[in-house]
């Protein structure tokens, strides 16, 4: 709390450090120091002889330069003594230019401010030699300082010859007599010494100089009473500190208002502290040079500010009752403050402060305020999770962390924060986080919480094991929610668009909430493959149709740059899937009505799926896919070689035929349908076979009419129009050129159409929007004996109308064939595999083979249809089982 050193009031410079003085009788023994002169131009060299000067306070003082040389000799007073005192301080140094030799040198004496007779004919004498420049003669100087008795002599010898080359010297002697003290000068000094202290001790005015009174103890110290001094003072000081604890012992404490007399005892306390801090840094400042020379020359001894310190350890804050009642009074402060009461916290900083430099808070108070601590939140934490909602729970928490790190950094000491802080998480967090995320988890991912989910994360993260505990709820979460989207039938026709929003919002809480903590996002990833593929292939299958109804025509849902981003989301659910032959199947029969239709909405989209599929699945998965579209790019060029061919050969007609040659292994198996085409349509039909099968010998065409569609131009009352119309649409309407009225059956006979494919056809044009036909009885639906006759007041704002034909929905019949279709041909897939690994090992045991197929297949496959395609290869001899070990098999070559 203060610092250990104090500058004093007068503190003595660096070249005047107090050093024992030396006794007068070892003078002839002490040792001459020599110093050389160099003169840089002349070759002699001169030296000069100088006796060291001893004082009983200084040793000289010595600067050295390369042009002065000066000698200081000083004798300090005692300020103890009278005021009349004096004391003079004798300088010799060189100054002015004296011609010694070749060197320049000037010397020059100056006395002390004082005005005796003997310092006044020893400037004269100064003087004389400053002229002459040939003898420097010392004066015995005698004077009485501050009762101090000196006798200052020396012996000048005199320059042999001033001719250059000769030596020249000047010796100064130590004093014969060392300075004596007065007698009594000790006990009258610590008298004055002891009076200051305990005015200082007081709170009263000291009489003496803090000059004078630091002078005093440099002088006592001089003369190695240092020993004396220190213990002196040291008893002086734990005297006055013994009579402050009655004041503590019996300070009472009543239960009716504890906290009041408790901080009225705090402050008490406190008072004290602050008074023996300010005693103690004035009586330092006091004894300063007693601390810096015989306390730093003794390791033992502590400083004064820590004798300090010690001395009310020990006899204040040691004494058991008042730490007891230090300690409590501290405690129920903050307890208090943790109720939300307001207290004195500058308090509370000083007391805390104080225990830190006694050296015992760790002992005396960290260990019972964790203690106290551990217990409050303890039960805090049990009443709050039965009481409040895990949202309002997190937030209380937060508040509670940040009110103890608030105490850290006002009033506690740095050491507690880790050890309080753990405590506080462990009793409101870790001893919560299953029971938190069992009551609150689902509820906030739900309610897409983000705010309470990233406190969550954050206070989570404080805990050790926290976030695994949260990871795994967080797994369990995704999959419960996810198979209630895949599992349930009901939710087919909006699984795929559910899928995707719950992926945006668990990379949403990924991101914001969880910080994109990798563990996260890749427990994510299992999570969705795990429930995505409890039920097999109809996730594909509807991620399939979700694609085709995006890039169908119509779709105006959406921008490229939308559609785009779409078809990226789909491609990462796309990746979670097993079956992934499904969705090829899928997805190449919608795509092939899309082109052959002109139902897709951009190539550009269409393109860019592929691409995407090609760089998940590889080339091979795409190669039919990108085969359709190669068909339709060659089909436009040999539609224009075909329009010249028709040029010249001069067909009469005015119908124009556009043919689309599909290449049967790259489209999906159509069932061919006869129907009766009129003349025209069969001419045209055979004009392109001659001008195909010229081209390309050896290859046969077959027409698929289900997919083919006309443009009829119609005349009705309003006017002409324009009719896009399917073939067998076409078909019906045609016949209204030779008729007025026809019933379903003679429609039937006369087309060939096959019944249900007939009845959706007449309801399209009867009973749709545009109703270019008129069914009688009316009636949504098509039934026997229906009749038809052509719609003359047919009226409609556009020119060109498009009639659609009326999807007959998907089957049951219809996606079982696709996919049976699809698991033919994983058997032929999974034959290839047994194949290949039983060509390389030749030898291989039944569970290895199994082993290694898994690892080779891209869709799942149960193992008892694996064992009938092991079966399915051996009755075919492409494998056989060992003789000897039945759950061997060899290859057959």
């Amino acid at each position: 709390m203060f610092p250990t050193g104090f500058s004093s009031p007068n503190p003595p410079a660096a070249a005047q450090e107090v050093r024992p003085a030396t006794d007068g009788n070892t003078s002839s023994s002490s040792s001459c120091k020599k110093r050389k002169l160099n003169n840089s131009s002349n070759s002699n060299s001169e030296r000069e002889e100088f006796d060291s000067i001893s004082s009983c306070t200084s040793s000289p003082s010595k600067n050295t330069s390369s042009s002065s040389s000066v000698i200081s000799t000083t004798s300090c007073s005692s300020s103890g003594v009278a005021s009349s005192n004096y004391h003079l301080q004798k300088k010799l140094r060189f100054e002015d230019s004296v011609d010694f030799i070749g060197l320049d040198v000037k010397m020059a004496e100056e006395s002390s401010s004082s005005s005796s007779p003997a310092a006044s004919s020893q400037q004269q004498h100064q003087q004389q030699l400053k002229n002459k420049s040939l003898l420097i003669s010392s004066v015995a100087v005698g004077h009485h300082a501050n009762g101090l008795t000196k006798a200052a002599s020396s012996t000048v010898s005199s320059f042999a010859n001033s001719k250059p080359g000769s030596a020249k010297k000047l010796v100064i002697k130590n004093f014969k007599d060392k300075p004596k003290l007065p007698e009594n000068y000790t006990d009258e000094t610590w008298q004055k010494l002891k009076e200051a202290v305990e005015a200082i001790q007081n709170s009263t005015s000291i009489k003496y100089n803090l000059e004078e009174l630091y002078q005093a103890v440099e002088n006592l110290c001089s003369y190695k009473i240092s020993a004396n001094l220190y213990k002196q003072l040291r008893q002086i000081c734990e005297d006055h500190i013994k009579a402050q604890i009655h004041q503590f012992r019996e300070y009472p404490f009543l239960s009716v208002d504890k906290l009041k007399y408790s901080v009225l005892f705090l402050k008490k306390i406190d008072k004290c502290w602050q008074d023996h801090c300010r005693q103690m840094i004035m009586i330092r400042s006091i004894f300063l040079f007693l601390d810096r020379t015989y306390v730093l020359q003794n390791s033992m001894l502590p400083s004064i500010w820590d004798m300090g310190l010690e001395l009310f350890r020990t006899h204040i804050i040691s004494d058991q009752k008042v730490q007891n009642k230090t300690i409590d009074g501290i405690l129920l402060l903050i307890e208090r403050e943790r109720n939300g009461e307001a207290i004195d916290r500058s308090l509370l900083r000083s007391l805390l402060s104080m225990l830190s430099d006694l050296q015992i808070y760790q002992d005396s108070f960290e260990h019972r305020f964790l203690e106290e601590t551990n217990r409050l939140y303890a039960a805090e934490g049990q009443r709050l999770m039965q009481e409040r909602e895990v949202p309002e729970y997190l937030h209380h928490v937060n508040k509670r962390l940040e009110e103890e790190a608030d105490r850290i950094i006002t009033y506690l000491d740095q050491s507690t924060q880790k050890p309080l802080i753990a405590t506080v998480e462990k009793q409101l967090l870790g001893e919560h986080l299953t029971a938190i995320l069992q009551k609150g988890l689902n509820h906030l991912l739900d309610e897409n919480r983000i705010q309470d989910l990233s406190l969550l994360y954050q206070l989570f993260s404080r805990v050790r094991g926290g976030v695994q505990v949260l990871l795994q709820h967080w797994i369990e979460y995704i999959k419960a929610f996810g198979s209630t989207i895949v599992i349930n039938p009901e939710k087919d026709k909006t699984m795929v668009q559910e899928l995707l929003d719950f992926k945006d919002k668990v990379d949403h809480i990924i991101d914001i909430c969880f910080l994109k903590n990798e563990k996260f996002v890749n427990a994510m990833k299992e999570a969705f493959e795990t429930f995505i593929n409890k039920r097999p292939n109809k996730p594909a299958e509807l991620i399939a149709k979700y694609v085709d109804s995006k890039l169908r025509a119509g779709n105006k849902e959406a921008t490229d740059e939308e559609l785009e981003k779409m078809l990226d989301k789909i491609m990462i659910i796309f990746r979670f899937i097993y079956g992934k032959d499904v969705f090829e199947a899928f997805y190449k029969k919608d795509l092939a009505k899309r082109l052959l239709v002109g139902k897709s909405a951009s190539v550009d989209a269409e393109k860019s799926m592929l691409s995407k599929l090609k760089h998940e699945c590889g080339a091979a998965f795409t190669s039919k896919l990108e085969g359709m579209f190669k068909d339709m790019e060659l089909s436009k060029d040999i539609m224009i070689q075909f329009k010249q061919y028709m040029q010249n050969q001069n067909v009469p007609g005015n119908i124009e035929l556009t043919v689309n040659i599909l290449t049967m292994g790259y489209w999906p198996t159509y069932v061919p349908m006869e129907v009766h085409l009129p003349p025209e349509m069969v001419k045209l039909q055979e004009i392109f076979k001659t001008f195909y099968l010229g081209k390309h010998s050896g290859r046969k065409l077959q027409w698929q009419s289900t997919l083919g569609h006309c443009v009829l131009k119609a005349e009705f009352k309003e006017g002409k129009k324009e009719l896009q119309v399917s073939l067998f649409q076409t078909l019906v309407l045609l016949m209204f050129n030779e008729g007025e009225e026809f019933s379903l059956e003679e429609i039937k006979q006369a087309t060939g159409i096959e019944d249900g494919e007939l009845r959706r056809t007449l309801q399209s044009l009867a009973c749709g929007k545009a109703r270019v036909l008129t069914k009688s009885p009316k009636g949504k639906d098509v039934e026997d004996g229906d009749k038809f006759t052509c719609n003359d007041d047919f009226r409609h704002k556009l020119f060109r109308i498009k009639i659609n034909q009326i999807q007959m929905k998907e089957t049951v019949e219809e996606q079982a064939s696709t996919t049976e279709r699809v698991f033919q041909d994983r058997q032929y897939q999974i034959d290839a595999a047994i194949v290949r690994i039983m060509k390389m090992r030749k030898t291989l045991s039944h569970n290895l083979l199994v082993s290694e197929v898994y690892n080779q297949l891209k869709f799942p496959v149960k193992p008892a249809d694996l064992k009938k395609r092991i079966e399915s290869l051996i009755d075919r001899d492409y494998m056989e089982r060992d003789k000897e070990n039945p759950n061997q098999y060899n290859y057959i070559a």
